[in-house]
């Protein structure tokens, strides 16, 4: 096939008009892209601190649309269209502009019935008698709080530091002390819910503040 005369004369109109709507449908996905804000965040971070303070977020920025990627693992932020990272660790991104939030606190919590009967916590030395809750972090920079570390800062020295299970999770590990199944090192920003409504206590008062931070 080929173009008439008519046609032929008609095409550079034609083409320009083509070549502007092009430009204007991809100006109107861009407007689109620039009101949504995408921040890929730990899910316990996200569900514990993140979505309580989306609600005045969105209050004072109604125009921007959040959306959360939840997963501890690094991502691609180029490729992936992500705008912010939150993650535990180091402050060694390259290439990334890092802001420091807050550090790492973590405090060991347990059900109520870990401090009755006969085998009850009364000091940390007690932990021998109990189970203990581990969260492995997988490939997070920095060094992470465990029961090695807790109890190093507190100077215990008489505790196995690495009996119990492990959970990839640490929403998870958190869920296991809430049913007894065991005492957990958790961040004081994710357990006070637990903490408020009794589900959990907290049976020794020591702190570790960890050197990874948020």
């Amino acid at each position: 096939m080929i173009l008439t005369e008519q046609a032929q004369s008609v095409l550079p109109l034609v083409a320009d008009a083509f070549d502007k709507l092009d430009l204007a449908t991809k100006q109107l996905k861009e407007n689109e892209s620039l009101g949504v804000l995408t921040v890929t965040t730990a899910p316990i971070f996200g569900a514990k601190w993140l979505l309580q303070h989306l609600r005045d977020f969105s209050e004072a920025h109604p125009e921007i649309t959040v959306r959360l990627d939840a997963r501890n693992e690094m991502v691609d932020f180029e490729r992936e269209g992500v705008d912010v990272g939150v993650r535990l660790g180091s402050d060694n991104y390259p290439g990334m502009r890092v802001e420091r939030l807050f550090l790492e606190r973590v405090v060991p919590v347990c059900h109520l019935k870990c401090l009755e009967g006969e085998n009850k916590l009364r000091t940390p030395s007690d932990l021998n008698n109990v189970t203990l809750l581990h969260v492995d972090w997988g490939n997070i920079l920095g060094p992470l709080p465990d029961w090695k570390m807790w109890l190093a800062s507190a100077g215990i020295e008489n505790v196995n530091a690495t009996k119990g299970p492990t959970f990839t999770v640490e929403v998870m590990a958190i869920s296991a002390a809430v049913t007894g199944s065991g005492i957990v090192l958790a961040s004081t920003y994710a357990v006070e819910e637990e903490l408020e409504s009794g589900q959990l206590v907290v049976p020794f008062a020591h702190t570790l503040l960890a050197e990874a931070a948020y």
